[in-house]
């Protein structure tokens, strides 16, 4: 088997507290214990100095398009585009065409990605069939199928009393259910966060309260049932507030936030700029604030792309006829260093919001630079600084708000079990 040796960079893996200057070694889809390096052959050498080596990230919340799509964004374009940003494994909602509410197509996304070259894929099966909300799938029989967990996507489950159940079944057989918390009455048509620029604009708004009263309704739930729950993009202040009281009280709950809440308010919104167009939408500055915090505090674990790639007409019309999305795969990481940059996180933790701590939410063996473990990783040049350019992108999607913008720290080369697919 080919053995590569990565030397000299800055070892950084949160999973097992390493922050060093040292080498690498993979052979075969595996790292190698450094007791044995002196037992293999180095077939390949890639200098790493003055670069950070840290696990392949992993996006816990992305759309990767579909594989045979007639639309500009495929599975191919999106896997592209993933291993450009250095993301190895991506897992991805069941709303896709079909929706994954059977073990037939859980199984037919994992032989798909699996013939061709890109991240791992892991999927969510539906919590309810054709996630209507309506009828509980066969959680199980899709955990066996290789779902990594359960959710609703971006569809309600207006039935409290459906989804009570559903909590008892995936505790039962151990499955955790991720948890898009709004009320749809009170979202409605909105487009933008209720406050000063929904009022000036004159568009429909969605007040925190959608957010934060469907938080509470399944916080109650999961505190009866004993699920563990993962709380996908929180976007308020107070959202933060409920899941650290929650996680206070002993709940196994865990939660992420979209990079883009991260780093714009709903002020960018401001001249009906359609690029900032997310749901859940841009919030407050306090808001931005309080979700900043809540990643230095730990209640929020993970910073996800939330990754939705648009055709450049889905973002001509007029805002409320707009598709919402961020094109996000080819920015997270460089993204999320801003927050190093501006002293919200250090390195360290930031790496850990998007390798081992993902790992973690998701139930699985990843995230990690250990000896033995799978060659995912990631290597990037902290310093080397770059301007966003639609025409360079690699996803079919071209839509972001961060246009000609100077980002700092590009991935330089990308390994998928032990296959260096760039670089």
């Amino acid at each position: 088997m080919k053995v590569t040796a990565i030397r000299n960079g800055r070892v950084i893996d949160p999973a097992n507290g390493t922050d060093t200057v040292g080498d690498i070694f993979v052979k075969g889809r595996r790292i190698v214990d450094l007791s044995e390096v002196s037992k293999v052959s180095i077939d390949q050498e890639i200098d790493a100095s003055g670069l950070i080596v840290c696990p392949g990230l992993i996006d816990i919340n992305a759309k990767m398009g579909e594989r045979g799509s007639s639309q500009s964004s495929t599975m191919l374009t999106e896997s592209n585009a993933a291993i450009s940003g250095g993301i190895t494994t991506a897992c991805i909602q069941p709303d896709t065409q079909p929706v994954v509410d059977t073990p037939a197509m859980a199984h037919m996304i994992r032989t798909n990605t699996e013939q061709q070259i890109g991240p791992n894929i892991l999927p969510l099966g539906a919590l309810t069939k054709g996630l209507e909300g309506e009828t509980l799938t066969e959680m199980a029989a899709l955990k066996a199928a290789g779902c990594v967990g359960v959710s609703n996507a971006r569809s309600a489950v207006r039935n409290t009393l459906l989804m009570r159940r559903a909590m008892q079944y995936a505790s039962t057989f151990d499955i955790t259910v991720f948890i898009h918390s709004f009320d749809p009455w009170l979202t409605g048509n909105g487009r933008v966060h209720e406050g000063e620029i929904s009022t000036r604009l004159g568009l429909p708004a969605v007040p925190e309260a959608a957010e934060t009263v469907a938080i509470a309704r399944d916080l109650a739930l999961v505190d009866t049932t004993g699920v563990r729950a993962h709380f996908s993009q929180l976007s308020c202040a107070r959202s933060v507030d409920m899941i650290a009281e929650s996680k206070q009280r002993g709940l196994n709950v865990s939660a992420d936030v979209a990079i883009h809440n991260l780093l714009l308010t709903e002020f960018d919104v401001d001249g009906f700029n359609t690029m900032c167009h997310v749901q859940p939408p841009l919030r407050s500055e306090n808001d931005r604030s309080g979700l900043r915090k809540g990643l230095k505090e730990g209640t929020i674990s993970v910073i996800c792309s939330d990754h939705r790639p648009c055709r450049i007409d889905d973002k001509l019309a007029p805002f409320v006829q707009t598709t919402a999305g961020i094109s996000g795969l080819e920015t997270l990481l460089p993204l999320t260093l801003k927050l190093v940059e501006e002293e919200v996180l250090d390195v360290t933790e930031a790496i850990a919001c998007l390798t081992c701590n993902p790992a973690r939410a998701l139930g699985i063996k990843a995230g990690s630079l250990a000896a033995r473990s799978i060659a995912d990783i990631c290597i990037f040049d902290p310093d080397l600084s770059w301007t966003v350019d639609p025409e360079n992108m690699l996803s079919g999607g071209r839509n972001t708000p961060f246009v000609g913008m100077e980002m700092r720290g590009k991935v330089t080369h990308t390994f998928i079990s032990g296959k260096l697919v760039t670089g």
